[in-house]
């Protein structure tokens, strides 16, 4: 990890501030920061926050050979991942310093101190056995990744439950949460990593430092330890000497905390559980959505509904008088109308210019109608006296007689389309009276 590194004034500011029993966030030298535990959906899935700290734990698991040495024992592998979103220091695919240092601890935390019975993992000796991964990812970095990945593991760990299993002969059945409840880990003790960091060549000591104080301290203490004061590992790193007052003065104290973080994770493991079983709302849908930037919580508020009628007297009396309601619309411009609420639809009305416009229109079609109808009577009676002037024109064919005679209906077409001929011109010019009296509106 290459953390940006505190210039001189700060790194002076930090110690100024440790020597006078001050830290930063306000705690006292030997505090503790608040942990807070949260469970997924699934079994076996949780999110610890240590402060601002934050680790992801999953486990899962998978039936594999066994080892050849051991083959009535399962298998238990760790892995903690370091990526750029926790901290931009953290580089992605590589193995640093840091990272192989927080694995080893992990391992001798919780594999080595046996807090897993690994024979209960054994489902056919030599053959089948339970493969239990553990994996941790850091969300956020923001000092002691250790105490807070060692939490979220064996809290995980105590949370996860594999499928159970039936043997029959060389046959073997594995059930699914559906037909058979899954099978809890066989646990035998928590343990927890307490960190403590010296300054000053082990004169200064504080518990559970920050990021800022780890740039600045000289050197750590790991110690893990269970609820029953049995020490599972401790390291030392850093280069400083200690003598022996001071480390177990610090056993002491990570007696005490453990004794705290171990009792929070029960109860945390027993909400869950009985939320599970009640069916409500548990892990992940009751914790995040009450962190949304979007959400807005407002403490409920009695509200006094005794003197509510006086109040509406009160506010009724002190109103100004309504505005007065016309019936009818006003039209500011010609053309224009409103439809509203408690107000007479307006669009049919037509004004006063339009009405004798209308008129006017009907008066001059009247005019060309009787103008169309006395041409129609001089053009029949032209057609009638023609009519009577034209001879009957008889066949002298002996074999047939025949009589043609011109139709009758072919001088009323001709009349027609005279009159079609004669209509037209009139329309015109109605049509286009008609135009410029309306543009001089």
């Amino acid at each position: 990890m290459k953390a940006t590194p505190l210039s001189n004034c700060e790194s002076r500011f930090l110690l100024r501030a440790i020597q006078e029993r001050k830290r930063l966030d306000g705690r006292q030298c030997y505090d503790y920061r608040n942990v807070r535990v949260s469970f997924g959906a699934d079994y076996g899935c949780c999110v610890v926050e240590l402060g601002k700290t934050r680790v992801l734990a999953q486990v899962s698991c998978e039936l594999v050979p066994p080892k050849p040495n051991r083959p009535t024992e399962g298998i238990l592998f760790f892995n903690l991942e370091l990526s750029p979103m926790a901290a931009p220091g953290f580089e992605p695919g590589r193995q640093s310093e840091l990272l192989v240092k927080l694995n080893r601890l992990i391992e001798r935390c919780l594999r080595d101190s046996k807090c897993i019975d690994t024979e209960s993992l054994c489902v056919v000796a030599g053959e089948k056995v339970w493969q239990i991964r553990l994996d941790l990812h850091l969300l956020n970095h923001d000092g002691n990744i250790i105490d807070a990945a060692s939490i979220a593991g064996i809290v995980a760990l105590c949370h996860f439950r594999r499928p159970d299993v039936s043997v029959q002969g060389e046959e073997v059945t594995v059930y699914t949460p559906e037909e058979r409840d899954p099978v809890p880990l066989s646990i035998h003790h928590m343990p927890i990593c307490v960190s403590f960091a010296f300054f000053q060549q082990g004169t200064y000591l504080l518990v559970d430092p920050s990021e800022r104080e780890e740039r600045v301290m000289d050197g750590l203490l790991v110690i893990a330890m269970n609820k029953h004061r049995e020490i599972c590992t401790i390291q030392s790193s850093g280069g400083i000497m200690l003598v022996k007052d001071q480390v177990l003065r610090c056993s002491k104290i990570t007696a005490v905390k453990v004794a705290e973080i171990t009792e929070l994770i029960q109860k945390a493991l027993e909400n869950d559980q009985k939320a599970r079983k009640e069916g409500g709302k548990f892990g992940f849908a009751e914790s995040i959505p009450n962190q949304k930037i979007t959400a807005f919580k407002m403490d409920s508020a009695a509200v006094d509904t005794n003197s509510v009628e006086e109040q509406a007297e009160e506010i009724i009396a002190n109103a100004d008088p309504p505005s007065e309601v016309f019936a009818k619309p006003i039209l500011h411009t010609p053309g224009t109308a409103q439809i509203g609420e408690g107000i007479e639809n307006s669009w049919g009305d037509l004004e006063e210019s339009e009405v004798e416009e209308a008129a006017e229109e009907e008066g001059e079609s009247e005019a060309a109608a009787f103008e169309c109808q006395k041409m129609e009577t001089e053009d029949t009676g032209t057609m009638r006296e023609t009519k009577k002037d034209e001879p009957i024109v008889l066949s002298n064919s002996e074999e047939e007689e025949v009589v043609i005679l011109e139709p009758e209906e072919l001088p009323k077409k001709t009349r027609t389309q005279t009159n079609l001929k004669q209509e037209n011109p009139s329309k015109r010019a109605f049509n286009k009276r008609r135009k410029k009296k309306r543009a001089a509106h």
